[in-house]
């Protein structure tokens, strides 16, 4: 078992995923070979190819895997991959991204910053914020105080509960202010985000906590790790899906006694879905027909497969089914599917 799990480990760690193959141009095993050529190439950075997979059930998407794990680093370097040749019309830009990527890659957020411009220098406070969170990467600063962020779910997520709790503590510092017609710029330096920061928490209302998650990794930890759902009758969880986020909300149903209880648990149930996400990936099975009889066989082709296949997370759709798990088991189960 240990030998069979190191090999799919490694399957999936020397493949990639090719995407913008012009679908129906040509057969499905001429455009195999065409892959297999351009990824043997040097000029492409490429090496011995061990397979194709293509078609897949994605439109488009190929997936290559490689002998050597060298080789995908090689590949991904490469600044632009044009698939050419004599049996195409013209050539075809590809994108090609590591099969081992996390399953939530990137999130595109706007967030509103003019709520902090009587308080800071908005450029100061942005470029705070990129020391920051080095993860997430940032548009240009609008006129009306709008910035595009853009980064992975959890990063995203930690950056939006710093600045909520951020612009309550001030409205909370306004209220004990005396009101006075004017007040002058405070320059970043004097108020460092990072010092701001352990304040805020400090300051925040214990009794009740939200964590904002990717829907399917919520479904995720509440299957495999249910034991962080299932708290004591003094903390209650509760939670409201709404399409691709789960927003839970962690309550303080009982005695006083231990305000950071409710604390305590957000900060697990965070910590545990930050550590997934650097090492889920999901993918996508789209049903052909979407028949009863159908949706019947890939269901029961999925249950004789799931013992083998422990780690990973099974959802069934009217139009699909997701398969959510470590890169090397859902590579290898959704290749047999």
């Amino acid at each position: 078992l240990c030998a069979q799990a190191t090999g799919q480990a490694a399957k999936s760690a020397r493949t990639v995923v090719i995407a913008g193959i012009p679908d129906g141009l040509l057969h499905d095993d001429v455009m195999t070979d065409i892959l297999m050529i351009h990824f043997q190439m040097s000029k492409n950075n490429g090496g011995d190819v061990e397979e194709v997979m293509y078609p897949t059930m994605k439109k488009g998407v190929a997936y290559v895997t490689f002998e050597d794990e060298e080789v995908v680093e090689s590949v991904l370097k490469k600044d632009e991959h044009r698939l050419e040749d004599k049996r195409l019309s013209r050539y075809y830009p590809l994108k090609v991204t590591r099969y081992c990527e996390n399953v939530f890659s990137s999130v595109t957020s706007v967030l509103n910053m003019s709520i902090f411009k009587d308080q800071f220098v908005l450029e100061d406070l942005i470029q705070e914020l990129k020391k920051k969170s080095v993860a997430l990467s940032f548009g240009p600063l609008q006129s009306n105080g709008h910035i595009s962020v853009q980064g992975s779910f959890p990063a995203i997520t930690l950056l939006r509960d710093f600045l909520l709790l951020k612009a309550k503590s001030l409205s909370e510092k306004d209220e004990r202010e005396d009101k006075s017609h004017q007040r002058p710029k405070k320059r970043l330096q004097q108020h460092k985000l990072t010092t701001e920061t352990s304040n805020f928490v400090r300051n925040a209302d214990w009794e009740k906590q939200v964590i904002v998650l990717d829907t399917d990794m919520y479904h995720y930890m509440k299957y495999f790790f249910p034991s962080m759902f299932l708290v004591n009758g003094d903390v209650v969880i509760s939670d409201v899906t709404d399409g691709d986020v789960t927003t839970v909300y962690i309550e303080n149903a009982g005695s006083r006694s231990d305000a950071g209880q409710v604390l305590r648990v957000k900060e697990k149930i965070e910590n545990q879905s930050i550590k997934l996400h650097n090492t889920l990936r999901k993918e996508r099975i789209y049903f052909e027909e979407r028949t009863r009889d159908e949706k019947w066989r890939y269901e029961r082709v999925c249950k004789s497969l799931k013992p083998h296949y422990p780690s990973v997370l099974i959802t069934h759709y009217d139009t699909h089914i997701d398969v959510i798990g470590n890169p090397s088991e859902v590579f290898e189960f959704t290749k047999e599917v």
